[in-house]
């Protein structure tokens, strides 16, 4: 079983930087393309940055320039860093992995973190 913790959220000015982790731990043989969510209350989850295992990203384009995704596969952990945040930022964020557990098997996608909340005041 696989478990997603995302960590670093919190409250900031806008202008300011939050730099949200998540990690993956538990039994599974590889990690896919991982990927950061967010919900802003009222709103529908969108999509905010992705990366595939070979380091390849995109970002959605309201955070394009801001925000830069990594990780380091050694550790198991995807990161956002993210400057100049906007009040509009402000959701649950959450990460999302796609994850093999045996070798050969396919890579399931249905694999998400607990949200952390990342609130920007104006």
């Amino acid at each position: 079983q696989v478990q997603l913790v995302e960590s670093g959220g919190g409250l900031v000015q806008a202008g300011g930087s939050l730099r949200l982790s998540c990690a993956a731990s538990g039994s599974f043989f590889d990690i896919g393309d991982m990927a950061w969510y967010r919900r802003a209350p009222g709103n529908q989850r969108e999509a905010v940055a992705s990366i595939t295992a070979g380091y390849m990203t995109s970002y959605a384009s309201s955070v394009k320039g801001r925000f830069t995704i990594s990780r380091d596969n050694a550790k198991n952990t995807m990161y956002l860093q993210m400057n100049s945040l906007k009040p509009e930022d402000t959701a649950v964020y959450y990460c999302n992995a796609a994850i093999s557990a045996r070798r050969g098997t396919y890579y399931s996608y249905n694999n998400w973190g607990q949200g952390t909340q990342v609130t920007v005041s104006s």
